[in-house]
């Protein structure tokens, strides 16, 4: 979606570094990681997270 958001490559090795075997919410990980980097590298406020990440209060 965005230019921030992890290649497939990234989310591989992320995979096979941490163990997410007990991961338990509706939305998936990686989303929730990319949403998080999206606001570390744009600076936006966490209020103005588009809409295609989980609402700001989730990330």
């Amino acid at each position: 979606m965005y230019l921030t958001d992890l290649t497939d490559a990234q989310k591989k090795y992320i995979r096979g570094t941490i163990l997410m075997d007990n991961w338990r919410s509706k939305y998936d990980f990686f989303l929730i990681l990319d949403a998080i980097i999206f606001i570390d590298v744009s600076g936006c406020q966490w209020r103005l997270l588009p809409k295609e990440y989980p609402k700001w209060q989730t990330v």
